[in-house]
């Protein structure tokens, strides 16, 4: 049980530190808001959890193996980072001062369902879990322990990394705050247009 919880937690810290659309999020809100970043990682690891419980039901497998869901979730998802995108770009001059009692109101919902419905909307989270859950089977791994391990690792990871940046935004000169969000916005575009080509190269 214990082996099961610390891989479980390492699985976890894989899937939740490597650059990605959602830590992109988390880290650009994370300026301006610690709360509202927690929360667009809290609805990510839900739509993990929402995955989790499909693959228990058998149907995740189901999903991954038509070509028209994926392909659908891929461009609504692709459609919706690039949406976040440009939004991130038309704020980009906003100060985390005055976004944060202005364009930063306490939409805690908004915040968890940007984390939910962005992680939801990616093929590749399919992909990972059904690996994880293959990892889990052909180990022997006892999969409630390496679950438990997987949403500490992950809520660790949601929590802290955020903190983080909000703690030290006052050391970042204020002209580095545009710089922030310009990358920001270019990374999170760069994600949907890649998602929308993959999606677009599995129509058949």
């Amino acid at each position: 049980m214990i082996n099961s919880l610390i891989e479980g937690f390492f699985l976890g810290i894989g899937a939740a530190i490597p650059i990605g659309p959602i830590n992109i999020l988390i880290i650009n809100e994370a300026l301006a808001s610690y709360k509202n970043a927690v929360f667009i990682g809290l609805g990510a690891m839900s739509a993990d959890l929402t995955y989790l419980s499909l693959i228990l039901l058998g149907l995740l497998s189901k999903i991954q193996k038509s070509h028209n869901i994926l392909v659908v979730m891929g461009i609504m998802g692709s459609i919706f980072l690039i949406y976040l995108s440009y939004g991130i770009f038309k704020n980009r001059n906003i100060q985390p001062e005055i976004s944060n009692s202005q364009t930063y109101p306490k939409d805690i919902v908004g915040s968890y369902f940007k984390g939910y419905s962005l992680t939801l909307l990616n093929p590749y989270t399919i992909g990972f879990w059904l690996s994880v859950a293959t990892y889990v089977a052909t180990n022997g791994l006892n999969p409630i322990f390496t679950v438990l391990g997987l949403i500490f690792a992950i809520t660790l990871w949601i929590t802290m990394m955020p903190f983080a940046v909000h703690k030290s935004k006052n050391l970042i000169a204020s002209k580095a705050f545009k710089v922030i969000n310009i990358v920001s916005s270019i990374v999170l575009a760069f994600f949907g247009v890649s998602m929308l080509v993959a999606s677009i190269a599995l129509i058949k």
